[in-house]
């Protein structure tokens, strides 16, 4: 019979990198998934005319939504180059050796992207 200690679903499995890596995808993919309403609210304002949008769009130059659309960017990064690295464990060969390699990439990359839309470089 198996104890506590020994189950391999024990809190000692969260020290692997792939865990991590499972666990900010998994939360990317759920803050993403709560923003598309409020998304699609901003989208309504454009119908609403001219002068609705524009009032959003000028409380949008506030420094916590600015700060919230980098941290969005961060998110949406995170989230694609994370799906980016399972899809090649899925459908390349796969190496034990590659997988913290392509999850500091994936984090790397979803970095880098935060920090150029932070910068406005793009």
């Amino acid at each position: 019979m198996h104890g506590a200690a020994t189950r391999p679903n024990d809190w000692r499995a969260r020290d692997h990198a792939g865990w991590w890596a499972f666990a900010v995808h998994r939360f990317s993919g759920i803050v993403l998934a709560l923003f598309l309403p409020l998304h699609f609210w901003v989208l309504g304002h454009a119908l609403g005319g001219d002068a609705a949008f524009d009032g959003l769009l000028r409380w949008t130059e506030q420094p916590l939504v600015k700060a919230s659309e980098v941290g969005l960017v961060l998110l949406l990064a995170v989230h694609l180059t994370g799906g980016l690295r399972l899809l090649l464990a899925e459908f390349v060969i796969w190496r034990a050796a590659w997988q913290p390699l392509l999850i500091a990439a994936a984090g790397g990359t979803a970095i880098l992207c935060a920090l150029l839309f932070a910068l406005n470089l793009v």
